[in-house]
Protein backbone atom coordinates (compact mmCIF):
# COMPACT_ATOMS: atom_id res chain seq x y z
CA UNK A 1 0.00 0.00 0.00
CA UNK A 2 1.16 3.26 -0.69
CA UNK A 3 1.60 6.14 1.42
CA UNK A 4 -1.22 7.92 2.51
CA UNK A 5 -3.77 5.38 1.03
CA UNK A 6 -6.15 4.61 3.53
CA UNK A 7 -8.19 0.94 3.63
CA UNK A 8 -11.44 1.33 2.65
CA UNK A 9 -13.50 -1.40 4.81
CA UNK A 10 -16.61 -2.88 3.12
CA UNK A 11 -19.32 -5.84 3.88
CA UNK A 12 -17.82 -9.32 1.60
CA UNK A 13 -21.92 -9.68 1.42
CA UNK A 14 -22.60 -6.66 -0.11
CA UNK A 15 -20.09 -6.44 -2.43
CA UNK A 16 -20.72 -10.30 -3.74
CA UNK A 17 -24.23 -9.13 -4.40
CA UNK A 18 -23.38 -6.25 -6.11
CA UNK A 19 -20.64 -8.06 -8.33
CA UNK A 20 -22.85 -10.73 -8.91
CA UNK A 21 -25.88 -8.75 -10.48
CA UNK A 22 -23.67 -6.71 -12.73
CA UNK A 23 -22.14 -9.80 -13.83
CA UNK A 24 -25.75 -11.33 -14.22
CA UNK A 25 -26.83 -8.28 -15.91
CA UNK A 26 -24.37 -8.45 -18.49
CA UNK A 27 -24.26 -11.85 -19.71
CA UNK A 28 -28.93 -11.29 -20.35
CA UNK A 29 -27.07 -8.28 -22.33
CA UNK A 30 -24.69 -9.54 -24.62
CA UNK A 31 -25.67 -13.45 -24.30
CA UNK A 32 -29.45 -14.23 -23.64
CA UNK A 33 -31.12 -11.59 -25.29
CA UNK A 34 -31.84 -11.35 -29.10
CA UNK A 35 -29.93 -8.40 -30.86
CA UNK A 36 -32.70 -5.95 -32.18
CA UNK A 37 -31.28 -5.73 -35.31
CA UNK A 38 -31.62 -9.40 -36.77
CA UNK A 39 -33.26 -11.51 -33.58
CA UNK A 40 -31.01 -13.60 -33.03
CA UNK A 41 -28.47 -14.53 -30.23
CA UNK A 42 -24.81 -14.53 -30.44
CA UNK A 43 -24.43 -17.98 -30.27
CA UNK A 44 -27.30 -18.34 -32.94
CA UNK A 45 -25.25 -16.15 -35.23
CA UNK A 46 -22.48 -18.17 -34.87
CA UNK A 47 -23.77 -21.46 -36.35
CA UNK A 48 -25.42 -19.43 -39.39
CA UNK A 49 -22.26 -18.28 -39.83
CA UNK A 50 -20.14 -21.68 -39.63
CA UNK A 51 -22.63 -22.98 -42.07
CA UNK A 52 -21.98 -20.38 -44.66
CA UNK A 53 -18.13 -20.71 -44.00
CA UNK A 54 -19.02 -24.46 -44.59
CA UNK A 55 -20.78 -23.79 -47.58
CA UNK A 56 -24.15 -25.14 -46.20
CA UNK A 57 -27.09 -23.97 -48.57
CA UNK A 58 -30.99 -25.41 -48.84
CA UNK A 59 -29.81 -27.27 -51.48
CA UNK A 60 -26.83 -28.89 -50.97
CA UNK A 61 -26.57 -32.22 -49.67
CA UNK A 62 -27.30 -33.19 -45.38
CA UNK A 63 -24.73 -32.31 -43.19
CA UNK A 64 -25.06 -33.50 -39.35
CA UNK A 65 -25.69 -31.34 -36.63
CA UNK A 66 -22.51 -32.37 -34.89
CA UNK A 67 -20.26 -31.25 -37.43
CA UNK A 68 -22.48 -27.05 -38.26
CA UNK A 69 -22.36 -26.63 -34.34
CA UNK A 70 -18.24 -28.06 -34.11
CA UNK A 71 -17.58 -25.81 -37.02
CA UNK A 72 -18.88 -22.80 -35.23
CA UNK A 73 -17.04 -23.41 -31.81
CA UNK A 74 -13.25 -23.73 -33.19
Amino acid sequence: MAEGEKLIPINIEDEMKSAYIDYSMSVIVSRALPDVRDGLKPVHRRVLYGMHELGIRANTAHKKSARIVGGSFR
